[in-house]
């Protein structure tokens, strides 16, 4: 397959035989990393890294898997460029792609990424937005693929807030990969329609369903893979933790209801996880409303059902893969 010079912002631009590639070749990464053979086919390369909203796992993700591959990387934080303020989205993309040969962008609007890819003539990646999580996904998938052998005709549970940018891209690559999608939460909080429109017609082609539910046990029947996200995202307002708090509660990841799902499922959390106190914002959560544990419990996060380290370090070989698949001729 030919990925050079594409770029990866969403994977409703990707078919299924391209995700299970850029996941094959990640796992192949994998092996090459945890054997100790080198793999620096970009040297010479550069990237640049965007950043307006912090992170710890894309960040180093994207540094690491770029070292590993030999290119050099910048990393420009929320203050570390003038993106938006003194200088135009066209303006940043074109100057930066005479300097550089990859760029990643994490931030708010989908759009800037958009742009940010339609004024670049080098690949443009996306690192999160507010709508989609493109990389995050690869790492999830490869984690099912790594202790499932096979994912088709696997279910995948979302419980939470899921609109948001990781549900909305859960549902979009289990809807091209034929694996079963639930995303069972209040009523409020299901995903746009066109979304949910636009996947149950990807569905039907790749052989599974969508299903959306506020009924937990409903959604969790037949379940290979749990996964749940914060309740407040990033760049919403702290005021919402209280109507969230309310309206998620019983969408908390327990034991108990781990129990309702088959007896091999593993659980998925894209992290960071607020499953303990451990946190500025657990312990200010916890004076304000008396929670210790919010998404989901310290006791799930810790047992042998949790793959989310595993997952964690699944989106260094997946960026990796991404990287690599669409700079190398």
């Amino acid at each position: 397959m030919n990925f050079y010079g594409r770029d990866f912002l969403k994977l409703l631009d990707y078919t299924e035989e391209e995700i299970i590639y850029l996941i094959k070749l990640a796992m192949e990464f994998k092996k090459k990393k945890q054997n100790g053979k080198r793999h620096d086919y970009l040297r010479g390369k550069n990237v640049v890294l965007l950043f307006e909203k912090d992170s710890t796992r894309t960040r180093c993700a994207f540094e690491v898997g770029a070292m590993d591959l030999g290119m050099g990387v910048t990393y420009l934080g929320p203050t570390g460029s003038q993106m938006g303020k003194k200088e135009s989205i066209a303006d940043t993309a074109r100057v930066l792609a005479r300097m550089y040969d990859g760029i990643e962008y994490r931030g708010f609007s989908q759009q800037i990424v958009e742009d940010l890819a339609k004024y670049a003539d080098v690949p443009v990646w996306n690192g999160l937005t507010d709508e989609f999580h493109p990389t995050q996904m690869l790492a999830d998938v490869m984690t099912m693929y790594e202790e499932f052998g096979e994912v088709r005709g696997r279910k995948l549970v979302f419980l939470g807030d899921a609109r948001n940018n990781v549900a909305n891209s859960l549902m979009v690559i289990c809807s091209k990969l034929g694996i079963d999608f639930c995303c069972c939460a209040p009523s409020s909080l299901f995903p746009k329609t066109e979304l949910v429109k636009k996947c149950r017609e990807f569905a039907r082609v790749h052989g599974s369903e969508i299903l959306l539910t506020e009924d937990v046990e409903e959604g969790l029947a037949n379940a290979s893979a749990v996964y749940t996200d914060v309740w407040v995202s990033m760049g919403e307002a702290d005021s919402l933790w209280k109507e969230r708090i309310k309206l998620l509660t019983p969408y908390r990841v327990t034991k108990e209801l781990m129990k309702k799902a088959n007896p091999d499922a593993i659980f998925l959390h894209c992290l960071p996880s607020f499953h303990d106190t451990n946190t500025t914002i657990g312990k200010e959560i916890h004076e304000k409303f008396g929670v210790t544990e919010m998404e989901v419990t310290d006791e799930v996060f810790e047992s042998k059902q949790s793959k989310v380290m595993d997952e964690a370090e699944n989106r260094l070989h997946t960026i990796k893969a991404i990287m690599y698949a669409t700079m190398k001729k």
